[in-house]
């Protein structure tokens, strides 16, 4: 038996603290917001697999990216320390070879160029409840050092693409932390590093986003899933619980099934009701034979296209949001 302890422990992370949603404001734009993003962003084949769900359904995502997967471990050993951890560790572990380097990196310029949002995931994935400004910091230069250097890491520097310091310096936009573990010198490290969005949080429902100072921070929602509609954070890694966190190839239908009907019920009470942005988190593993990435599939294919539906990035979603919040507002007077 494979057991999935990452997996657990996010579903069961003790210091995870859930927030009531924003109140919503007025929709005036009428659209229903689909925005699913992917934590990791390392596994070459689900890179591809999942850019042809995007052109297939019609969808934009965000991928927030693990900045060690674009180093080997002996590459790590030399350059990469996380806030309290000794040289060259890393939760996740580094890239197999150069080659898979450069594979990767091209995905990610191949994502960027047909419009999806690129966001960090941080490097090593720590979990930084206790870190500080200067620990948060420190970590995101690594990953603008990191993402800068693929191509030279790769060993190919005559391949990387033109435009891509420019994106390596300028283009990340958007956070979600590890573990969704926070602490109080995030948002100021967030705000120093020009970041546009946080997506870290956790609420009770579906909600817009809130604000902490001028920055937008969003929240994966708990939606109730299962016979007794038990709620839970949409995120493949929460839905594990079907198994215990055991990898379960067997039932994986019956598990696809349950998490297609919780997308389409929190989806049809939103779209149906006050629109409020509906959040989906994935992962690069395909867990308990695939079960979570094929449900995405299907929401996907039969919600993209209906009318007023916009599934999008977080980067996308931002200005529909700030627009309707505009439009709101001078209605009010």
């Amino acid at each position: 038996m494979i057991r999935i302890s990452l997996a657990l422990s996010l579903a069961l992370f003790p210091a995870l603290a859930l927030a009531d949603p924003p109140p919503a404001p007025p929709s005036p734009s009428g659209k229903q917001l689909v925005v699913v993003s992917f934590d990791g962003a390392h596994d070459n084949a689900l890179w591809e697999k999942s850019l042809a769900m995007a052109r297939r359904t019609g969808a934009h995502f965000t991928y927030f990216l693990s900045c060690t997967f674009l180093m080997t471990k002996a590459d790590g050993k030399q350059t990469y320390r996380a806030p309290g951890q000794k040289q060259g560790r890393s939760n996740v572990g580094f890239a197999q070879s150069r080659e898979e380097i450069a594979v990767r990196a091209g995905h990610i310029w191949q994502a960027h160029r047909e419009g999806h949002d690129l966001g960090s995931h941080a490097c090593g994935h720590f979990d930084g409840k206790g870190w500080s400004k200067a620990d948060w910091e420190r970590e995101f230069s690594a990953f603008r050092v990191a993402l800068a250097e693929a191509w030279k890491k790769a060993g190919k520097p005559e391949a990387e693409p033109e435009g891509w310091a420019d994106f390596a310096k300028n283009g990340i936009k958007g956070f979600r932390a590890p573990y969704l573990s926070l602490s109080d010198g995030l948002v100021p490290a967030l705000e120093a590093f020009g970041f546009s969005y946080d997506a870290s949080l956790v609420t009770k429902g579906p909600g817009w986003p809130s604000f902490a100072g001028g920055l937008p921070r969003f929240g994966l929602p708990l939606i109730p899933e299962g016979p007794s509609h038990r709620p839970v954070i949409g995120m493949d890694y929460n839905l594990v619980r079907h198994s215990m966190g055991v990898e379960n190839k067997r039932d994986s239908a019956r598990f696809e099934e349950r998490t297609l009907a919780a997308f389409r019920n929190a989806f049809r009470k939103e779209y149906e009701g006050e629109r409020i942005p509906l959040q989906l988190g994935f992962h690069f593993v395909e867990m308990n034979g695939g079960a979570y990435w094929r449900a995405l599939d299907r929401f996907l294919s039969e919600t993209c296209s209906k009318p007023e539906v916009a599934c999008v990035s977080y980067a996308e979603a931002l200005p529909i949001i700030e627009a309707a919040r505009r439009k709101a507002d001078r209605s009010a007077f």
